[in-house]
């Protein structure tokens, strides 16, 4: 088996002074790397989200379905025929 741990890098970064002191009333000032790493990690993954979102625009035509005439009850024949819904 092989392991592989991640080398942690440095960054250099400005940040507002009054933002480091809330970071630091909030993690503590040993806490402030896991913080902004975690805070950073978010970030990431809501703009990918993003990124996916913005990428399927226009995937799906404006007309043409079977919810087009009536959403609720589509919803509601379609729950209906879930085998996985119980009642």
């Amino acid at each position: 088996m092989v392991v592989c741990y991640l080398k942690p890098m440095r960054l250099h970064i400005s940040v507002d002074e009054e933002l480091v002191r809330e970071v630091d009333e909030l993690a503590g000032k040993r806490g402030r790397s896991s913080y902004v790493e975690s805070a950073l990690r978010e970030k990431v993954e809501r703009d990918r989200r993003w990124q996916k979102i913005r990428s399927a625009y226009g995937s799906i035509s404006d007309e043409g379905h079977p919810w087009d005439g009536d959403v609720a009850a589509w919803v509601h024949e379609s729950r209906r025929e879930d085998p996985r819904r119980a009642g």
